[in-house]
């Protein structure tokens, strides 16, 4: 098609100078000529609007391409190629009319120049009618180039908005440069984007439309990103070490917690049976590895945050903190047993009389509106009572096990808990 093209400059560039050096004679054959030159430079416009409207138009096309990958931009492209093919066919048409005949030469005769004008007019008539489709074919482009074109104009701001948010993080991290912190992972994020930035600049027309914009969109959200991780670097750096005083403030107090377990425990085996305290037999030492365990972790996560290893020293926070818990639920747990151990061996009624409630008060649920209570409930409940009887009757000798009654206890309360719950769902009262 280039090569068809160059051919028809050079023809239109032919019958201009042709036209330029015409020279005229007289009589019959004379005005034949002047036929055949009408003729010929009426082939030459119609020959220059066609490739005219042919330029026009592959600009169109290199738009659309640039954009449009959809079946109907492929269909397009299929049609101008056949378009194209028909254009060089017409082309070569009218080139081989006007190398046929040489209206200036001095012995034309007027059969010659007839016979050029006839050729020259069919020339020309081929010419206009390929316009004509070509004109068609243009006009059917229209909402394809519409939107191509509107994809095309979000280029450019897509581009400018982008690079803005490059020049923003770029600024954040100079920033927190200034105060100190390196921010190398950062750094390292915003030169990984220099690749991105040098397809986004080639531009729409190495790389298209579609893919320019994603490329715009995933800088300017990966940019943005690293700017608003910079910003808050300062406040992150300051609130991790609030965290270390913190932590090793903890620490140190579950420290001196942990050496008064045993204490705790001592008073535990004079006053109450093994069965109320072999549990928490490994809670001193334990408590002592965990707080030491954690106070290494402590000194790990300050020298990551030394070196602004902010994940590092945020998982070894983490891990602290869990050790410390574990250790503040251990110690507590031995104060906390000792403590409902003294208070059911003053008065065990108190927890028999709370479980007893429970149980009528479920009882009186299970019993409401009915005359017969539904043995699904009944039974359960009926078994409540009896476990009741029997932890109390349970309680003898010097040392009784306690810590198993409490723990019966809060078993059948839970038991009961459940049978409430399905009466209540059963009749939907929520």
């Amino acid at each position: 098609m280039e090569r068809g093209r160059r051919g028809r400059a050079d023809a239109y560039g032919r019958g201009i100078v042709a036209t330029a050096s015409r020279r005229w004679f007289g009589g019959r054959d004379e005005s034949r000529r002047a036929d055949a030159q009408a003729a010929k430079d009426a082939a030459a416009a119609a020959f220059y609007e066609l490739d005219t409207a042919q330029r026009d138009l592959r600009i169109s096309m290199e738009t659309i391409a640039a954009v449009d990958g959809s079946p109907a931009g492929r269909q397009a492209a299929e049609g101008f190629g056949a378009l194209g093919r028909r254009i060089d066919e017409v082309s070569h048409t009218y080139i081989e009319a006007v190398d046929a005949y040489d209206l200036d030469r001095v012995d034309l005769d007027g059969a010659s120049a007839g016979r050029a004008k006839q050729q020259l007019d069919r020339a020309r008539d081929e010419l206009v009618r390929v316009k004509g489709e070509l004109d068609r074919f243009a006009e059917g482009l229209r909402p394809l180039l519409d939107r191509a074109e509107s994809q095309l104009a979000q280029v450019a701001p897509a581009r400018e908005r982008a690079r803005a948010a490059l020049l923003g993080a770029s600024n954040a991290l100079d920033a927190v440069r200034a105060q100190g912190l390196r921010a190398d992972e950062l750094a390292a994020r915003l030169a990984a984007l220099g690749p991105e930035l040098t397809k986004l600049t080639q531009g729409a027309g190495q790389h298209g439309v579609p893919e320019t914009l994603q490329r715009a969109d995933r800088i300017l959200r990966d940019a943005e990103g690293i700017r608003a991780e910079a910003e808050r670097l300062p406040g992150r750096a300051a609130e991790m070490d609030r965290r270390m005083v913190s932590l090793r403030t903890r620490a140190q107090a579950l420290r001196n917690r942990a050496e008064r377990v045993d204490p705790v425990l001592s008073e535990l085996r004079r006053r109450f049976s093994a069965a109320c305290w072999q549990d928490l037999q490994p809670v001193p030492e334990q408590a002592a590895r965990d707080v030491a365990q954690a106070e290494e972790r402590l000194r790990e996560a300050g020298k990551a945050r030394e070196e602004q290893r902010w994940a590092d020293a945020t998982a070894l926070f983490a891990t602290v903190r869990a050790l410390l818990d574990a250790v503040d639920g251990a110690v507590s747990e031995a104060q906390d047993r000792l403590e409902q151990l003294e208070a059911v061996a003053r008065d065990p009624e108190v927890e028999v009389s709370r479980t007893r409630f429970a149980i009528r008060d479920a009882q009186r649920l299970a019993m409401d509106g009915r005359t017969v209570p539904d043995p699904r409930h009944a039974r359960p409940l009926d078994e409540a009572v009896a476990r009741v009887d029997r932890a109390v009757a349970g309680l003898t000798g010097r040392h009784p096990d306690y810590w198993q009654f409490l723990k019966e206890l809060e078993d059948v309360r839970s038991g009961v808990g459940r049978v409430v719950g399905e009466i209540r769902a059963q009749r939907g009262l929520g």
